[in-house]
């Protein structure tokens, strides 16, 4: 039986102010289609070795082995834990997400034994809590979420590295929303291994999970006994590759997206670190202006919130589901729904990368106004877009 031809993809264009994917700059989609060369091409060598250089600049660290691992931003966490973690070793994880869960869960399956500090979503750990489970645990890993993609929480880091370092221990670090959108200082913080995603705030397609390695994680990873769970994301034969001396191939490089994050890299290092952060946070901050305008509440308390991930209260009688299809199939608009417990309650507003611009940020006040208008929810028409200018000014 012949079959039939589906006919060519036509994307339609969104606006995409969700938790992830952020939109993409066209300089990284043409860079996609891009002629692809081998994955041990002279050429392909030396543009991973240029990416390798950016990714320690938005790191900020000076860790050898960094990378971006094949995969999205799970391969990286799982990437990270498996390297670390060997059968019945003790950790200590922190659990006030979705994503928190996630490493708890990555975490047992490498057959770990997990130990938990937990808070409600939408909240942080002090270093009291996470102290008094390294005393109680004497973990050999403490892994923490520094920006909860599905509460929109920032995770304070001084003085973290120092507990767990106490303990001996290694400390690893969720960066997938937070790269390229918020201050992540490895070095400075005492980061043993990080890992991140392109497709959030770095606004490269999904795909490939940047990660770092310092110094006591690669003591960790070489003094193993027993071989890493995972042969796809085993970091003694993967960092091979990546290394500039001498490359051992181990994988096919999925090699287009490395160009496309070459070049994603290379917008965030034009911009500047600094520029980049309070062009988030102003478009936050003006954002917030107009949400408040209309009497919405963040789901997190103002010094723990992410500038690039705005978690709202959905204000009572009004339809999450109609409001989100409607900004969607009338505007062109994607938001996320809530995550866990925060499922129905709360909207997920991503500025992320390229998708944070005054431009995006009026656009989906007065599509919002137009929601709301149509729940009948009582508001000043207009008050949001004023608000948002008036942050502006």
């Amino acid at each position: 039986m012949k079959a039939s031809v589906p006919s060519p993809i036509n994307a339609p264009r969104r606006l995409l102010m969700g938790p992830g994917p952020s939109d993409t700059h066209p300089r990284v989609l043409a860079a996609l289609a891009q002629s692809t060369v081998g994955h041990l091409d002279p050429y392909f060598l030396q543009i991973m070795n240029e990416v390798q250089g950016m990714l320690r600049s938005v790191f900020q660290t000076e860790n050898q082995l960094t990378i971006a691992a094949s995969g999205t931003g799970s391969a990286g966490m799982e990437a990270c834990i498996v390297n670390l973690v060997a059968p019945g070793d003790r950790v200590v994880i922190g659990v006030n997400g979705v994503f928190g869960g996630r490493m708890k869960d990555v975490a047992e399956r490498a057959g770990a034994n997990v130990h938990t500090i937990e808070r409600p979503f939408g909240q942080v750990f002090s270093l009291e809590e996470i102290a008094a489970a390294v005393e109680q645990h004497q973990p050999s890993m403490v892994g923490l979420v520094h920006a909860e993609t599905s509460t929109g929480a920032c995770q304070p880091m001084d003085g973290v590295a120092e507990i767990v370092h106490r303990a001996g221990a290694l400390l690893v670090l969720d960066c997938v929303t937070s790269l390229g959108g918020r201050a992540v200082n490895i070095d400075a913080w005492g980061v043993d291994a990080a890992y991140s995603g392109t497709q959030k705030c770095l606004s490269c397609p999904p795909g490939l999970s940047p990660m770092t390695f310092g110094p006591r994680a690669l003591a960790r990873l070489d003094a193993r006994t027993s071989k890493v769970q995972s042969w796809y994301l085993d970091l003694q034969m993967v960092r091979n590759y990546w290394a500039e001396s001498s490359r051992a191939y181990h994988h096919t490089a999925p090699i287009n997206m490395i160009y496309a994050l070459h070049t994603a890299l290379s917008i965030v290092l034009e911009e500047g670190l600094d520029a980049r952060f309070a062009r988030h946070l102003r478009n936050h901050l003006a954002l917030r202006a107009g949400l408040e305008a209309l009497g919405i509440r963040f789901a997190v308390e103002e010094a723990y919130r992410l500038p690039m991930l705005n978690a709202v209260w959905i204000p009572d009688g009004v339809d999450d589901a109609e409001v989100r299809s409607r900004l969607l199939n009338d505007f062109g608009i994607e938001i996320g729904a809530g995550l866990g417990p925060m499922k129905g309650k709360t909207w997920r507003i991503g500025l992320m990368g390229e998708t944070s611009s005054p431009r995006n940020v009026l656009l989906f006040l007065a599509a919002l106004e137009s929601c709301l208008a149509q729940q009948r929810f009582s508001f000043v028409h207009g008050s949001s877009i004023a608000a948002a200018n008036g942050a502006f000014q």
